[in-house]
């Protein structure tokens, strides 16, 4: 990061910033504070349950992490603990 507030510096945030505005905010004419709360909320639990992302493996982020991510760590513990065992270490 240069600090010098780049949209390089914080890529990832940016573009969910963009989905945000082009899929939500763009789209609707909210009448008050309360209302944009409302849909940003609908919104933020459609893109975490709903909408899946081709950088996760077409999964939705709820499945990322909650499936995927620890079925990834018993793999890699699985595998370091073969890997400890074939060195003899227990």
């Amino acid at each position: 990061m240069d600090g010098k507030g780049s949209w390089r510096d914080n890529v990832f945030v940016e573009r969910l910033w963009k989905s945000v505005k082009y899929e939500e905010v763009y789209l609707h004419a909210y009448g008050s504070v309360c209302d944009a709360k409302q849909g940003l909320e609908k919104y933020f639990m459609f893109y975490n349950q709903n909408r899946p992302h081709t950088a996760l493996d077409d999964k939705t982020p709820n499945e990322f992490y909650f499936d995927y991510l620890p079925a990834m760590q018993k793999t890699v513990q699985s595998s370091e603990a073969t890997s400890l065992s074939k060195l003899g270490v227990t």
